[in-house]
């Protein structure tokens, strides 16, 4: 006869999984599909990301943002990726336009010219926006962003209450939970698959769910924030030879215009030619210029200095080093990393993009387990306990 335990936890099994199955199928394959963006967007622009050298010296910052906007129809810029390689443009993206939209290109640093839009954006942009908001009105402002945590936690109550079913009074064998039996017939046959399969995604997962829930409440996030952050960066003190940093009481100084120029001379005044490259913020309205900066050295692509300066002073207000952060703190910086599976390298990645794929499987197979589950149940006799076909608990 069926535990009553089994039964009750099969219930909500059910019920969940015919609920957000088919949420956390697109999920899956749109998470799938996203693995690899960085790499398939580079090979796509591979051509546009660098022009011939010249004699020429490249442009400065300001002058880039003031050619690219007096181009017809140009918005305003609000980020740029400079890079120490010769040669290499400078990758430009603009304020989002009246239709949400936003673009990037590839900028000549000689003579500001737009080399060619960035392929591919906008296709993973929308891929994204059906990832984590299913496309639906709003996006991070909608309904859909709510649909997708609540998924995901449904996920996690699915791998709890799938474990509960599977797990035996005596464990007879490794290989019984971790080999799928594609000999049997039927039911049986997926049932294995389903069971098995999920046994062996669970961990990547938890990982997936824990992650991703930081994009989708913002109470969540705060709260892995308080728990992980240490204290509040310090206000540091202005590289010697930086300009403007030993001036920056001056009330002249301090009346001047910020520009993004100062702001990159005293980056370029700490960090030499010691850089890879960097992600320049154009302010929008007053505040400091942020960089952040990946040194020739780093450890991964995301271990980033994160500069704060003052345009009209020069002055270093505050600095981040990735270095001295803490492992919480590490581990805040490199959350996308750590959903995509990227932070445990390239096997990680595929393990991570193999188990978004599969996704669809639970769906699939999921709902044929239900559908015959019922039809065994309506065909069974009054004076059975239990339908020939169905596992324990069912």
């Amino acid at each position: 006869m069926a535990s009553p335990i089994k039964s009750a936890f099969l219930q909500v099994h059910s019920v969940i999984g015919l609920t957000v199955s088919l949420v956390l199928g697109v999920m899956g394959l749109t998470g799938a599909m996203l693995s690899f963006e960085d790499e398939i967007v580079a090979a796509l622009n591979r051509d546009a990301a660098k022009v011939e050298l010249r004699s020429a010296p490249v442009l400065t910052p300001d002058e880039i943002v003031a050619r690219l906007q007096g181009q017809p129809g140009a918005g305003k810029v609000q980020l740029m990726m400079l890079s120490s390689e010769p040669g290499a443009t400078v990758r430009a993206r603009f304020a989002r336009n009246e239709n949400g939209e936003r673009s990037s290109v590839f900028v000549d640093p000689y003579d500001g010219r737009i080399v060619a839009p960035v392929s591919g954006e906008g296709f993973f942009a929308t891929l994204r926006n059906l990832h984590r908001f299913l496309l639906l009105p709003g996006n991070g402002n909608g309904y859909g962003r709510l649909i997708t945590g609540v998924s995901a936690i449904g996920l996690l109550v699915l791998l709890i209450s799938g474990m509960v079913l599977r797990w035996p009074r005596h464990v007879r064998s490794i290989r019984r939970w971790l080999k799928p039996n594609l000999a049997m017939p039927g039911r049986a046959f997926h049932w294995s698959l389903h069971s098995v399969m999920g046994t062996w995604v669970l961990p990547v997962y938890v990982i997936t769910i824990l992650t991703g829930l930081w994009w989708s409440f913002d109470w969540y996030k705060a709260s892995a924030t308080w728990l992980l952050s240490s204290k509040p960066p310090v206000a540091a003190k202005a590289p010697a030879g930086a300009k403007g940093g030993a001036r920056s009481g001056n009330a002249a100084e301090s009346a001047a215009t910020p520009t993004l120029d100062r702001a990159w001379a005293t980056f370029l005044a700490d960090q030499g030619s010691q850089y890879a490259n960097v992600y320049l913020q154009v302010p929008n309205g007053p505040g400091p210029v942020r960089l952040r900066s990946l040194a020739k050295d780093a450890p991964h692509d995301v271990a980033r200095d994160d500069f704060r300066i003052d345009g009209a002073t020069g002055r270093v207000i505050a600095v981040e080093r990735y270095a001295d952060k803490s492992v919480g703190d590490s581990i805040l910086q490199r959350v996308l990393q750590i959903h995509t599976g990227a932070a445990f390298g390239p096997v990680g990645r595929i393990l991570f993009m193999i188990a978004a794929a599969l996704m669809p499987l639970f769906t699939v197979t999921g709902i044929i387990l239900y559908v015959s589950r019922r039809k065994l149940r309506a065909a069974s006799t009054p004076k059975r306990h239990r339908s020939v076909g169905l596992v324990p608990g069912e």
